[in-house]
């Protein structure tokens, strides 16, 4: 058993945000990570087209901007760049392979203990070890984008064709003039369809609700705007400059909602479209719109609630990921997380819990969500301790 202050369960870019706090403040830390590097989602588990959709400056950790001479817009390569020199540069040291599979709070000694599978290399084998870890302060920082989620579509298991997750999808190299249906129409699910075009599959995007499109550079304007004026306000402006660069797009299938887009990205978490060409190729007729849901899937054939049907090869879901600190976290629910995985407190106070257990990075506000919470939860525990 290893006693120390904080556990920080996760090493993406909440736990290394959060590591990197704490060593301000000298405090004693372990952060245990289940895969064998940093930032697995973006290093593992990313698209190959993908990159930061906010400018720099709402993409920071904790302590440490970027240089001067970087561009606005990053790309997936030069932010695992900025990690690295981060990691380095604060001496971060992630307990790689870490599994948790409980953490338990003792009332009687006012502890967390922690219990993990580590897997540990020999030479050639492999083997798994127990581990207990006790600690004051426990933070969940596993991120809110832990495990991909598909829904339960009716007949789902009789598809023919290929079925993944947007967290397995590297490019579309292997979909070239297959029929390829993606389901979501958040950015992933956007950006995914124009890089199946783009490689020569015959597309098709599920939008079945209301949703903004915009592009990355009026959301940073946006944002900036947000500094000093009402969300109302740089939502009407946003709206309309969206609308001057777009078009109506309801002709499309793609309706716009009645609440703007940064009321939405505060009040429910829904990001708009940011455009990296998708909206061209959907006007041109190279991507298909498919304004419903689906109600069954029949082998290869895929039912629509607006009564069409089509076949398809293969099938993408983009439809979001889920927590799974509750596979571990034995609380029942009450000191932090909700059911569902995701803070029960409101913004700003989601990031504390009772019993020194807190949570980082759920709050979907990506990366500038990121650095809050972590300097947050830092703070609190320099507090706590003095």
């Amino acid at each position: 058993m290893e006693q120390t202050t904080v556990v920080i369960v996760g090493g993406g870019p909440s736990g290394l945000a959060i590591s990197a706090c704490l060593k301000q403040y000298s405090i004693s830390h372990i952060v245990l990570e289940k895969e064998d590097c940093n930032v697995s989602l973006w290093r593992k588990h990313a698209y190959d087209r993908v990159n930061l959709h906010l400018a720099k400056e709402f993409c920071e950790l904790p302590l440490m901007s970027y240089p001067p001479s970087c561009p606005t817009f990053l790309s997936k390569s030069y932010f695992l760049e900025y990690v690295d020199r981060y990691v380095k540069h604060f001496e971060i040291s992630p307990r790689y392979c870490r599994i948790v599979e409980s953490a338990m709070y003792d009332e009687g000694e006012k502890m967390w203990k922690l219990e993990a599978k580590a897997r540990v290399k020999e030479g050639d084998m492999e083997r798994v070890v127990d581990e207990v870890y006790r600690a004051k302060y426990v933070v969940i920082a596993t991120g809110e984008n832990s495990e991909g989620y598909i829904p339960n579509v009716v007949g789902l298991d009789t598809f023919g064709g290929q079925i993944l997750h947007s967290k397995h999808y590297k490019n579309g190299s292997i979909f070239a003039s297959k029929e390829v249906l993606v389901v979501g129409c958040g950015n992933s699910g956007m950006e995914i369809a124009y890089d199946l075009q783009i490689y020569g599959a015959k597309t098709s995007v599920l939008i079945r609700n209301p949703v903004h499109v915009v592009s990355k550079e009026l959301i940073h304007q946006g944002m900036r705007m947000l500094k000093y004026l009402p969300v109302n306000i740089v939502d009407s402006v946003i709206t309309f400059l969206a609308n001057i660069k777009f078009g109506d797009l309801s002709q499309f299938g793609i309706h716009r909602p009645n609440k703007g887009p940064f009321y939405l990205k505060e009040a429910a978490g829904r990001s708009p479209i940011l455009d990296v060409g998708t909206i061209a190729k959907i006007k041109d007729g190279a991507i298909k719109v498919i304004p419903s849901h689906i109600m069954r899937i029949e082998n290869n054939k895929v039912i629509f609630g607006n009564n069409t049907e089509k076949e398809f090869d293969a099938i993408v879901f983009a439809t979001g990921y889920k927590s799974v600190a509750n596979k571990w976290l034995k609380d029942n629910y009450k000191y932090v997380l909700n059911e569902d995985g995701m803070p029960k407190n409101e913004f700003p106070k989601h990031w504390k819990g009772e019993h020194g257990l807190y949570c980082a990075g759920l709050a979907r506000r990506g990366l500038f969500g990121v650095k809050f919470d972590a300097e947050a939860i830092a703070d609190d525990i320099n507090r706590n301790l003095h």
